[in-house]
């Protein structure tokens, strides 16, 4: 039976290392963003309990169901294989102390493949290789996480903080970080709660359980219909506008009338704040644009969110770049036609991206939680822009495929209109000037080790 162990030094003790992985939202976090896995059912690490996982999409999919045993409080649990595509299955998960206020994270996995030494022959290979991207994968994020939460809270403070927008990209994994770290998380939803950790609301009516925000550390909102369609209608462009600006006006005024609101509101924004700008580097320092019905939205976004301010609350409008993750995006846009060898830009290669890795959206938002001095508008943008020319070949030699299959700004805009003219071909090169001023450290601040990371493709 094959045995593959992984390891690696985390600075934090082991209980610390140890409870990170017991708390709600580390499957989500270990789970790399290229992998068709969803979590169904999750009781816990202690013995007995199951966790049911979703492996594939579609008719495809399959279901995997995994017990636990082997508790050790603060040093160890394993989990087998009930059901699913495997053979056998049993993982250990341990935590060693180092002697030096350290620990040592050891993943060891006994594993075999269904069909016997004909399976073995046939996808050992291709099996073991995915199992070692995916475990290099889950050790990095642990060890970024836990020195982050060790970075800004040392003292191991429990903050309360509600997001809007938990359910999409951004919001799900912001929670998986939060939750990791041991904070308290309200969701905002737009449905019946079903616990104490949601909240109702509804922008389009203005109904909101304003009294469970109150006391509250911070509020994340994150919540805003997707600018992504091959065209826009009226109605589309109304859905996108009204999900911004009247939602954050109404969540903002709510919190203003509390006694007691929290101390914090950091709400999402666009980098198209500031329109095409070509060739020219931008920062938060730079006017608006005058014309764009994104520009508009961004700037119509950040005023709504005023009678927060006014109110005393430190308010900072996170004007997020592209984010990049191959689970939803931009990225996950183009990842498939790269793999098939039909990669390349769409207008100018001169056209600049203001990308940044999912992971840094989320430290960004982390540090800016608790980084009292810092309010007003923040670019969420890598250091390093690329122009589409040198996004698409880093993209084509991280996945070993040509990029040269361009596609003709002409062409995006007799498919796509306005909204192939605003997606797709705004130039906009923007820095993240306060961000960095105030001391955040990106963890990929450089386009290729990022997409290596996200793609689990090591050079």
């Amino acid at each position: 039976m094959p045995v593959l162990t992984f390891r690696t030094s985390i600075d934090a003790p082991a209980d610390e290392l140890f409870a990170w992985h017991a708390r709600p939202g580390a499957f989500q976090r270990l789970t790399p963003p290229w992998a068709p896995v969803r979590l169904e059912r999750h009781e816990g690490i202690r013995d007995g309990d199951r966790a049911v996982l979703r492996l594939g999409v579609g008719p495809l999919s399959l279901r995997w169901v995994a017990e636990h045993y082997g508790y050790e409080a603060g040093r160890q649990f394993c989990d087998r294989q009930v059901q699913g595509p495997f053979a056998s299955w049993v993982h250990v998960h341990r935590m060693e102390p180092d002697g030096s206020g350290g620990s040592t994270l050891i993943d060891r996995i006994h594993y075999a493949l269904p069909g016997g030494e004909v399976g073995a022959v046939l996808g050992g290979a291709l099996v073991r290789r995915e199992l070692q991207r995916q475990f290099a994968y889950r050790h990095r994020i642990t060890r970024r996480d836990l020195a982050l939460h060790r970075r800004y809270n040392p003292a191991g403070r429990r903050l309360r903080v509600a997001v809007s927008g938990a359910s999409g990209l951004i919001g799900s994994n912001l929670c998986a970080l939060l939750t990791t770290g041991g904070h308290e998380v309200r969701r905002l939803v737009r449905r019946p709660p079903r616990d104490a950790a949601e909240v109702f609301w509804q922008p389009e009516t203005g109904q909101i359980e304003a009294e469970k925000l109150a006391g509250l550390d911070a509020v994340v909102h994150l919540a805003g219909e997707s600018v992504f369609a091959v065209r826009w209608d009226e109605a589309r462009k109304r859905r996108i506008y009204d999900s911004r600006v009247r939602g954050t006006r109404r969540l903002a005024e709510a919190l203003a009338r509390l006694d007691d609101p929290p101390r914090v509101l950091l709400t999402a924004s666009g980098i198209s704040y500031y329109g095409d700008r070509g060739v020219e580097a931008v920062t938060e320092s730079a006017p608006p644009a005058e014309a764009g019905f994104l520009a508009r939205v961004a700037r119509d976004w950040e005023a709504a969110a005023q009678p927060a301010a006014e109110a005393g609350l430190r308010t900072v409008a996170m004007r997020i770049g592209v984010v990049l993750t191959p689970a939803g995006g931009a990225l996950r846009l183009m990842y498939l036609p790269f793999l098939l060898g039909l990669g390349g830009y769409a207008g100018s290669p001169d056209q600049y991206l203001s990308w940044i890795a999912l992971d840094d959206v989320l430290g960004a938002i982390y540090h800016l939680l608790w980084t009292d001095d810092v309010a007003g508008p923040v670019n969420l943008t890598a250091p390093n822009p690329a122009t589409m020319a040198e996004y698409a070949r880093t993209l084509g030699r991280v996945v070993r495929r040509p990029a040269v299959l361009n596609v003709p700004a002409s062409m995006v805009r007799a498919v796509m209109g306005e909204a192939g003219e605003e997606i797709a071909l705004q130039s906009l090169r923007v820095l993240p000037d306060r961000l960095l001023a105030s001391g955040y450290r990106f963890a990929e601040p450089r386009l290729e080790p990022a997409l290596r990371h996200l793609l689990g493709r090591p050079a």
